[in-house]
């Protein structure tokens, strides 16, 4: 029943003559009136334009795998350690022409929206090739993101992912909220909006 149609028949009521059960009936019709009015802001879908037009988003929101990754030093890591962040988990390697391309806007973000609660993961499927990483860090002047690896490419697989590069988005309460798979302008102006959808939502 739409709000308009209620417009047009409440006026025809004496309310003058108003006895119990019209009351009754005006106060279950201003519900229906109340229930079917547009949600808050908060559940509204998150915006995805231009260089992040293929974001997923989890709908509802699930639960990521267990996760282990490591650091340079080859302390084990994992998702549980950001808790209350809101985390952009990218899979990338330095063999992956569209990695090498975004990482440095990648840097860039965190560098952006690490004050905001943002964190990015970017976790390397560098095996043979994993000593390159370090030198392609330095070369590119990442220093805004950690070297982490996901060793034997067990998170990726976890994830169920099968493209490189895969950007995974967390929420602050810990869940998956989207992905995107391929690359982006992670400092491009619809990227950093759709972030700062999510770090406002669990604010």
């Amino acid at each position: 029943m739409s709000a308009d149609y209620l417009w047009t028949v409440l006026p025809r009521l004496k309310l003058r003559a108003l006895s119990g059960k019209t009351l009754l009936v005006g106060v279950a019709l201003a519900a229906i009136v109340a229930i079917s009015a547009p949600q808050s802001s908060a559940q509204t879908a998150p915006p995805v334009a231009g260089t992040v037009a293929s974001f997923k988003p989890a709908m509802p929101a699930k639960d990521p795998p267990a996760t282990r990754f490591v650091d340079l030093k080859g302390e084990e890591l994992d998702l549980g350690r950001y808790k209350g962040k809101v985390l952009l988990v990218n899979f990338w390697a330095t063999w992956c022409a569209p990695c090498v391309r975004e990482m440095p806007s990648l840097d860039r973000l965190q560098a952006a929206l690490g004050g905001e609660g943002l964190v990015v993961l970017p976790l390397s499927l560098d095996g043979p090739t994993k000593p390159r990483v370090e030198p392609f860090y330095q070369a590119q002047k990442l220093i805004n993101l950690p070297i982490l690896f996901d060793e034997k490419n067990v998170t990726f697989g976890r994830f169920g992912i099968g493209v490189l590069p895969t950007s995974i988005v967390i929420g602050r309460d810990g869940k998956e909220v989207g992905r995107l798979e391929g690359p982006a302008e992670w400092d491009a102006p619809e990227a950093l909006a759709l972030l700062r959808y999510y770090l406002k939502a669990g604010s």
